[in-house]
């Protein structure tokens, strides 16, 4: 059993999350962005993997004050739960994802985590899994985020992330929103990283949706048929 899960991107039209520089390179539209935010409170989790979580140190909350009031008419806090998938959870007391909430927080590390650093975070309330392997054990990460309650997970990446549960059969559907830009840069991060996948191995989408946007991009919904 695991939740529904939903990948989402910003990207440039040559499949760019990011510059080569990766500091963060704004790719999205202010319609875009509202978009976004309106998928986050319909979410029980936003999840993260661990570059963007220690590069990027987001937030990970609804920024509508109409959005956060609908949640909790609907009996839901304000913010979904903030998810990180870390193999060294070497964040700061003081991050963005640590203190800028109210939300439930959730980490998935792995040993190389220090017993300190294990404690710092669960001095701020968060929800510490720590797996035995080198990796994160996605499926059974899934599994416990189930038995958590959480039924509807979106992920806002980075591309490894994004590749590993790919690979694993562990996503239902891919929307993104694809920006009249390109980036290019051999080592610039794209929507799948990881080690890839032979020809034979490609993951299957069916076409749901494509939505024209105002600033000459578009927003583009794929389901996985795995």
């Amino acid at each position: 059993m695991r939740p529904f899960v939903h990948i989402n991107v910003a990207m440039t039209a040559d499949g760019k999350l990011d510059t080569f520089e990766r500091r963060g390179a704004a790719i999205s539209s202010p319609g875009d962005k509202e978009r976004v935010d309106r998928l986050r409170a319909e979410a029980d989790a936003v999840m993260v993997g661990g570059r963007t979580l220690l590069d990027e140190d987001p937030k990970l909350t609804v920024k509508s004050e109409r959005l956060r009031a609908e949640r909790g008419a609907r009996g839901l806090p304000p913010n979904p739960a903030k998810v990180g998938v870390v193999t060294e959870a070497a964040l700061r007391p003081d991050s963005n994802f640590l203190t800028t909430g109210p939300a439930r927080i959730l980490i998935f590390t792995t040993s190389q985590t220090s017993r300190g650093q294990i404690e710092m975070l669960q001095s701020h309330a968060v929800q510490v899994f720590v797996h035995d392997g080198p990796q994160v054990d996605l499926a059974a990460m899934m599994e416990a985020l189930a038995a958590g309650g959480i039924q509807r997970l979106m992920v806002e990446g980075g591309g490894t992330l994004n590749f590993e549960l790919l690979k694993r059969g562990l996503v239902d559907e891919i929307t993104a929103y694809v920006a009249p830009m390109i980036f290019g840069g051999a080592h610039a991060p794209t929507l799948a990283d990881g080690l890839g996948v032979t020809r034979g191995e490609a993951v299957p989408l069916e076409l749901k949706q494509v939505n024209p946007s105002e600033d000459g991009g578009f927003v583009i919904r794929y389901q996985v048929l795995r």
